[in-house]
């Protein structure tokens, strides 16, 4: 898998975990799925940071998304 497609996956499904989170939280249960997918969203950034040599810098982030979308969007 290409590195940068693995960064923005793992970011975008790092923050759609966010709202389950907080929905869990709010109705008092343990947030079990979305523990899950926080961590699968924390994998795919890693592998994405261990896999480039010279590693990301946050303002590389934007142009990633932009390259990677216009890469795999039709």
């Amino acid at each position: 898998m290409d590195p940068d497609l693995a960064l923005v996956l793992g970011i975008v499904i790092g923050a759609l975990s966010i709202p389950s989170i907080l929905s869990a939280l709010s109705d008092k249960r343990a947030p079990r799925a979305s523990a899950l997918t926080v961590l699968i969203a924390g994998g795919l950034i890693l592998y994405a940071a261990q896999n480039k040599p010279q590693g990301y810098t946050i303002n590389e982030v934007p142009d990633i998304f932009v390259n990677v979308v216009a890469r795999y969007m039709p």
